[in-house]
Order: C-alpha cells, then sequence, then structure tokens
C-alpha cells in the first residue's frame, strides 16, 4: 500500500489562511476574469432581489382592481427581469467554469512540475497510477473550490442581507424573526463544517490506492495472463474496490447531515414565515401582497442556505485535496540545484569522472511516509576511481553489485551519502553537485536496455521536442546509423507518430533511435548498457558500428555483459557488492594470469558474471 496518505479517516484541520493563500495564488493571475465573475453574480443577485417586489406590487394592484393595461406591463416587466436573470446566470456559470479550469490547470501543471524535480527514490515508491491521482484527481476535486467558493458564499451571505433588509422595511417583525432565524441556520452550518474532511481524505487515498494498483496491473497484462494470476489480481481489484466504496459510503453519510440540517432549517423558516405573515395580516399590518412577499423572500433564503451548504461541501472535498496536496508540495526534493553563485560549467569536449569515497544506499523518500525508514544498505561502499577524458572504461560485475546505481549517481538522479563526484576535462574537475541540472544532463548521455519512447512524431523522439534541431541534422544522423531505409518507409517520415513505449518497433530500431538521442546532443559522457545480446547480426552489426562512432572524441561508460563489448574499452572495473574489486589497464590485466579478469575471460562473462 501506498505511504502518501492512511486509508483510514484522520483528523484533519485546515485553517482559514491556507484556503485563502491557495485562492489568492491561483486567481490573481486571472483576476480580470474573477472580477467580471463577480459583478455577473452580484448582479444575479440584484435581480433575484428585484422580481419579488415586482410581484407584490401586482398582487397589490390586482386587489385595488387596477386597469388591465397597468397589470400588462408590470406582468412583462416581471418576465423581462427573469429572462435577463437567467441569462446573467449562463454568462456566470461559463465564466465561472472558465475560471475553476484555468486555475486548477495552472495547479496541475505545479504540482507536475514538482514531483518530476523529486529524486528518483520518491517515484520509485509511489506508482504512476497513484500520482496521476494525486495531481489530477486531488485537483479535480477544488475545480468548484476556485471557481466559486468564495464569490458564492458572499453573494449568497450578501443576498441573504438583502433580503434581510427589505423584509426589515415591510416590517420589523417579520424582519427579526427571519433574521434569527438565519443567524441559526449559519451557525449551524458553520459548527458542520469540517466533519466530512477526514473522510474525504481517506476516500481520496482510497481512489489513489486503486488507481495506483490499476496501473501498474494493466501494464503487466501479459505477464499476468501468461502466469495464471487473473484470479489474484481480481482478488485485489475487488478489495481495493470495497476498501473506497466504504470510505465513500463514510464520506457521503457526514454529507448527508449537511444536508438533513439545511432541509431541517429551510422547513423551520417556512413555518415562522407563514405563522408571522397569517398575524400580521389579520392584524391588518400588511396587506396580502407584503405576506405574499415575506413568503416569497422566507423561501428565497432556501437558496442561499443551500447554495452556502453545498459550498460548505465542496469546502470540506477542497479541505482534504488541499490537506493532500500541501501534503505532496512539502515533500522535499533530495537533489538541490546548485545556487546561481556557485554554479560552474561545464567544458566542452571528453569529460573526466572522478569518484572519491562514495557510499550510497537507497532509502525510503521522506515526508509523506507515515511509518520510520526501515535501515537502508549500502550499495556502494567507499567506491574510488578516476576516469580520464577519452578514456573507455569497461563496467563488469554480477547483478546487484552496484553498476546501475554508478551511473544514476552520475546522472544525479541521486546524490551519494558520503564521498564526492567530479566531472571536467583538464584539472580542475567539477564538483557534481555545483554544475547545473540542465547542463550536466546535456552533457551526459545514457542508452539503456529499457528504450523510452513517447507517443509523438518520430523527430519529437529524437529531438526531445526540441524545435531549435534542424531537420536536416535530423536526416543526417538517422542516415548515419544505417536507419535511411527504415524512415523512408515510414508513412509521414519525420512526422509518423509513434506508438508509446516504443509499439510497431524492433528492439534494435528503438536502440538505434536512442543513439541517434545522443548523437543529437553531443555529449562528453556517455554511458551504454550493452543490448544487443538479443538482436539478429544485421542489427547488431549496426549497433556496434554505432557504438563505435560514438565513443570516438568522448569518455565513455559501458555496462559490458559480452567479451566481445569488452575489446573497445581502455580500461576495466569489476564491481563485488559495490566495492572495487579490480580496476586497471584492460590489455595488462588481460595478460596477467593472476587478475580476476584474466580469470573471467578464460571462463566466459556469461557464466561468471550471472
Amino acid at each position: 500500500m501506498s505511504k502518501l496518505g492512511s486509508m483510514g479517516p484522520q483528523r484533519t484541520s485546515i485553517s482559514l489562511k491556507a484556503y485563502w493563500n491557495l485562492l489568492v495564488s491561483y486567481l490573481r493571475r486571472q483576476w480580470l476574469w474573477v472580477t467580471l465573475l463577480a459583478v455577473l453574480l452580484l448582479l444575479n443577485i440584484g435581480l433575484q432581489l428585484a422580481n419579488p417586489q415586482i410581484m407584490r406590487r401586482f398582487i397589490d394592484l390586482t386587489q385595488a382592481g387596477e386597469a388591465t393595461a397597468v397589470l400588462l406591463h408590470i406582468a412583462l416587466l416581471f418576465v423581462g427581469v427573469a429572462l435577463l436573470q437567467q441569462v446573467v446566470a449562463v454568462l456566470a456559470a461559463y465564466v465561472g467554469e472558465r475560471v475553476g479550469w484555468t486555475a486548477t490547470n495552472a495547479l496541475r501543471a505545479d504540482l507536475a512540475e514538482h514531483c518530476v524535480q523529486l529524486d528518483m527514490s520518491f517515484h520509485n515508491e509511489h506508482s504512476p497510477g497513484e500520482m496521476i491521482e494525486r495531481i489530477d484527481g486531488d485537483v479535480t476535486a477544488l475545480a468548484s473550490f476556485f471557481s466559486q467558493f468564495v464569490i458564492q458564499v458572499l453573494g449568497n451571505l450578501l443576498l441573504i442581507v438583502g433580503v434581510l433588509v427589505l423584509l426589515f422595511r415591510e416590517d420589523w417583525r417579520i424582519g427579526l424573526a427571519l433574521a434569527v432565524f438565519s443567524l441559526a441556520a449559519l451557525l449551524i452550518l458553520g459548527r458542520l463544517r469540517d466533519i466530512a474532511v477526514p473522510h474525504w481524505m481517506a476516500e481520496r487515498q482510497a481512489s489513489a490506492d486503486l488507481f495506483g494498483f490499476l496501473e501498474e496491473r494493466l501494464a503487466g497484462t501479459e505477464d499476468i495472463r501468461a502466469n495464471g494470476a487473473r484470479a489474484y489480481v481480481l482478488r485485489g481489484f475487488y478489495r481495493l474496490m470495497r476498501a473506497q466504496m466504504k470510505v465513500s459510503l463514510k464520506a457521503a453519510l457526514m454529507i448527508n447531515i449537511l444536508l438533513n440540517a439545511m432541509l431541517l432549517l429551510v422547513a423551520v423558516g417556512t413555518a415562522v414565515s407563514f405563522a408571522v405573515g397569517a398575524y400580521l395580516f389579520y392584524a391588518g399590518a400588511i396587506t396580502i401582497g407584503t405576506a405574499y412577499l415575506a413568503f416569497h423572500y422566507t423561501a428565497m433564503l432556501e437558496r442561499p442556505i443551500n447554495v452556502i451548504t453545498r459550498q460548505m461541501q465542496e469546502l470540506q472535498r477542497a479541505g482534504a485535496g488541499i490537506a493532500r496536496i500541501r501534503e505532496l508540495f512539502q515533500v522535499p526534493g533530495r537533489i538541490q540545484p546548485p545556487r546561481l553563485a556557485d554554479s560552474v560549467a561545464l567544458p566542452d569536449g571528453p569529460l573526466a569522472v572522478t569518484f572519491e569515497d562514495v557510499t550510497f544506499s537507497y532509502q525510503n523518500p521522506p515526508a509523506l511516509d507515515k511509518v520510520p525508514d526501515s535501515p537502508a544498505l549500502n550499495v556502494l561502499h567507499d567506491l574510488s576511481f578516476h576516469l580520464r577524458p577519452g578514456t573507455v572504461l569497461g563496467l563488469l560485475g554480477r547483478t546487484g553489485s552496484g553498476k546501475t546505481t554508478l551511473t544514476r549517481l552520475i546522472f544525479r538522479l541521486y546524490d551519494p551519502d558520503s564521498g564526492a563526484i567530479y566531472l571536467g576535462g583538464s584539472p580542475p574537475s567539477r564538483d557534481l553537485r555545483q554544475i547545473p541540472l540542465p547542463d550536466l544532463r546535456q552533457r551526459v548521455g545514457m542508452v539503456t536496455q529499457d528504450i523510452q519512447l513517447f507517443h509523438a512524431a518520430v523527430r519529437d523522439n529524437l529531438t526531445f521536442f526540441d524545435r531549435a534541431i534542424p531537420d536536416e541534422r535530423v536526416l543526417q544522423v538517422i542516415g548515419e546509423l544505417g536507419l535511411g531505409e527504415w524512415l523512408r518507409a515510414l508513412p509521414q517520415g519525420l512526422d509518423t507518430v509513434l506508438e508509446s513505449s516504443g509499439g510497431g518497433l524492433s528492439a534494435g530500431e528503438a536502440q538505434l533511435l536512442a543513439f541517434a538521442r545522443i548523437f543529437l546532443c553531443n555529449p562528453g559522457l556517455v554511458i551504454l548498457d550493452e543490448a544487443s545480446s538479443r538482436l539478429d547480426p544485421v542489427t547488431e552489426a549496426l549497433i556496434e558500428r554505432a557504438v563505435d562512432r560514438l565513443v570516438q572524441g568522448r569518455t565513455a561508460i559501458i555496462i559490458a555483459h559480452r567479451l566481445g563489448t569488452l575489446q573497445r574499452a581502455d580500461q576495466i572495473m569489476i564491481l563485488d557488492g559495490g566495492r572495487v574489486r579490480e580496476y586497471g589497464d584492460r590489455a595488462a590485466l588481460a595478460n596477467d594470469s593472476s587478475s580476476y579478469f584474466y580469470h573471467l575471460l578464460q571462463t566466459g562473462l556469461e557464466e561468471v558474471l550471472a
């Protein structure tokens, strides 16, 4: 289960300042639209207050025997105001939706940017499906809060005040009775404001767990079916749906407490209005039109109280969403970019690589975990070596020896627990933590066995959506890598849209596209995880030629799995349990019968390093 939050309800108190800060932060960017929305809502309130006055006059003039022509004009005025009020209401709904979607999209973008900047330990702990629900589902719950909450609550409070002022003008006893009723209703609703927040938080977390489960299982459909695990997956699916149903029912029950309280209050208000209106009418203090006015305004109070109640429901949903969004925003990124004053750029050309006493362990991400981190085991132990610019290093070791971890540290996907890593040309080298991340990841390229392709055009997959790279350069690289015939077979050339995750491409074609990416960014250090063992001989020859061209004039680290790959290496490093077992010149080690590398050459890498 995810550690982003607990499945059970937790008592959560969201301060009004937190609500206000979020509103101001995302609504001030579109203050013109917010102002227009406020004007439309206030105009809507004014029209609602005007029409009962017109109806009261119509009733009283009818009782007095006024001429039909006058009554007809008043009736037409009533219909005209009612139609105008509907038009204003539709415009307010449109503007409100626009404001809400604009604000929530901006919040989604900020959340997505924050999550992208978090280090890999966070993303290893939380599935993509869960994060989609956190970034999209939780924010969607805030749409009404952004678009209408403040304006609707303030506007309907103003409507209530307007109704009471007009009733006081007609008769102070009617005004006083309904003022007491309105104040009591609002106080009761205010006390019930936070009753459902913890249950809505639990419902949102249950939804995130379900989405995370679905994403992982749908991605592994082939393996699940091939291994007969469908029953197991369905049981897990039913379990999560049952858990979501339980917390959703509890949240809905808490909301019904608000609804039932509102209905009871409306019934009490209607009874008070009838009683006071009848008493004053029979006492001769008011006309039948005024009695109708009192009843109509009392009925009008039902709508603002209903709207305020509904907004309180939205506030509770928003409170749950805000709490989870703030929780996510507060997760610190362990990979901190250097301060501008301390940052240094990498030089052009091949890069030197230096590890000094680097120790690293994978640890749980902070802040969102509700349980203490379990003790972490070191993956690398006091690792030290120096790789000169332009040198090709063959990196060997059993599975779990730390080869992939070493390359991730160079990319700053993680930072070492202790020690330092340096990159540079000629001395002095630059501490990895002083290099701006965009510069670092532009000057270091990696090709792995798992190639990630996007549902986008071939051009965008190769350039990572950088339109500054001309098509001529892209076509040149494709031709050099032997992909020209493949490109010409595509229906729209560079504009052909590829399937996500490389669907429709062979493993070799995907690998060559990954090489093309590296050629286009022209890094000073390349990291290659050999992937040619499962390819046909023709494609393997193309990839071998691409590797030879790629390492020319660059520093390279090649994670080798086969003997043939090591022929281009200048130096060899063998890792064992996160420590350097052997490191030196390839030719010297190959000719030294006492070296471990010599032993590997005699027995075969595939057997010894499996």
